[in-house]
């Protein structure tokens, strides 16, 4: 999140004008709850997946001391019983740069892939704390000493999107595997077999949006295609954020966080019918609120998640009956939040066919964003 990825700052967005939107329907909700187990950190964008062996996993940014920071961490924390309980938090990788949204995902192969992104967007707002004396001598020494554990030139290098694996259930993990694209969530996988990551050339000139593949189990990552530019738009500063999933009749649908001037705010979608090569120009679904996750439910139906950073702060959800033809009205799983500082919620469907839905949030306390959980059905 460079400037760029700072988007979820932005939260001047709460303060923006709603316009008519349809009437939301409540969640049959179970509980909601705080995962996360270290108040003395801030946790970011998170990403929940369930293992073939109905273990869950969150993969997360955590380590912080605020939303931008130098120190973030890739850190997990897994569950044996459906979210009821969680493990403590394990630090996969806390390399000398902030690392920040994580995704998680298991293979056909029982392969665990966390993507996650190296950012230097810490390095404003820390050279301008040299130059006005804003902030006390401890912060000011600790951000700098932590930037200079890299020379610039080392920092520019690696700055970049990153997958790690792990071929043994998590005990270890690879060395950080460059994915050509980021996004919040990460990569999925096809009925092919292919590894399919729809994102973002984050630190290239023409920063554009499209999707890679892996065909060896995510060891490495090749180019598919470019995702088309709306008539009006411009994908290097208005287009973030994008997750993808294949449908039942084996449609591509990739949604799109967008900033530009044409439906601000909203998620955009795009498709593919032919296995990710091309797809169409980007279109307004009618949903303000983002970014979004996609999952599809074992009735074959597909069920996006997004923040509504807006009040009333939370997060929704919305069902497609037709491969992302059309969605259904918004479906309220939380809506209690202080402000726009959370979101990026991802979901599972459990064994007994509920949802658990994952997501970050700054509350009134503790004063750092912690991970929160919903356990809920859909009306």
């Amino acid at each position: 999140m460079k400037t760029l990825l700072l988007l979820p700052l932005v939260l001047s967005l709460a303060a923006l004008p709603a316009k008519a939107v349809e009437e939301p329907v409540p969640a049959k909700l179970f509980e909601v709850k705080t995962i996360s187990q270290e108040p003395s950190f801030y946790h970011g964008w998170p990403t929940v997946t369930r293992r073939e062996n109905g273990e869950l996993w969150v993969a997360y940014s955590g380590g912080r001391a605020g939303h931008i920071c130098p120190f973030g961490q890739v850190v997990s924390m897994t569950s044996k019983n459906d979210g009821k309980s969680w493990s403590r938090a394990r630090v996969l990788q806390d390399g000398p740069m902030d690392e920040r949204d994580c995704g998680i995902l298991e293979t056909a192969r029982g392969t665990l892939l966390v993507s996650t992104f190296t950012s230097r967007a810490y390095e404003p707002l820390l050279e301008k704390a040299e130059k006005d004396g804003t902030w006390s001598s401890e912060k000011l020494a600790l951000w700098k000493a932590t930037r200079d554990l890299l020379p610039p030139e080392v920092r520019q290098a690696q700055s970049g999107e990153w997958v790690l694996r792990s071929v043994n259930g998590g005990l270890t993990w690879s060395n950080p595997i460059a994915s050509l694209v980021n996004s919040p969530h990460g990569p999925i996988q096809l009925k092919d077999g292919r590894l399919l990551y729809a994102g973002k050339k984050l630190w290239t000139d023409d920063k554009s949006i499209g999707v890679c593949e892996s065909l060896d189990d995510g060891q490495s990552w090749q180019w598919l295609a470019t995702i088309p530019t709306r008539t009006g738009d411009a994908a290097a500063r208005g287009y973030h954020e994008l997750h993808v999933v294949e449908a039942a009749d084996g449609t591509l649908v990739a949604q799109i966080r967008n900033h530009n001037p044409e439906n601000a705010l909203e998620t955009l979608q795009t498709e593919s019918n032919d296995g990710g090569k091309t797809w169409t120009e980007p279109h307004s679904i009618g949903v303000w609120g983002m970014p979004s996750h996609l999952l599809r439910l074992r009735d074959g139906r597909l069920l996006m998640t997004y923040g509504h950073r807006r009040a009333p702060f939370g997060n929704l959800a919305r069902v497609s009956a037709d491969s992302g033809k059309t969605w259904g009205e918004p479906v309220v799983i939380y809506k209690d939040g202080i402000s726009g500082d959370l979101g990026y919620p991802s979901t599972v469907e459990l064994a007994d066919g509920t949802l658990l839905t994952v997501w970050y949030e700054s509350m009134k306390e503790p004063k750092l964003a912690v991970l929160r959980q919903a356990h809920w059905q859909l009306p």
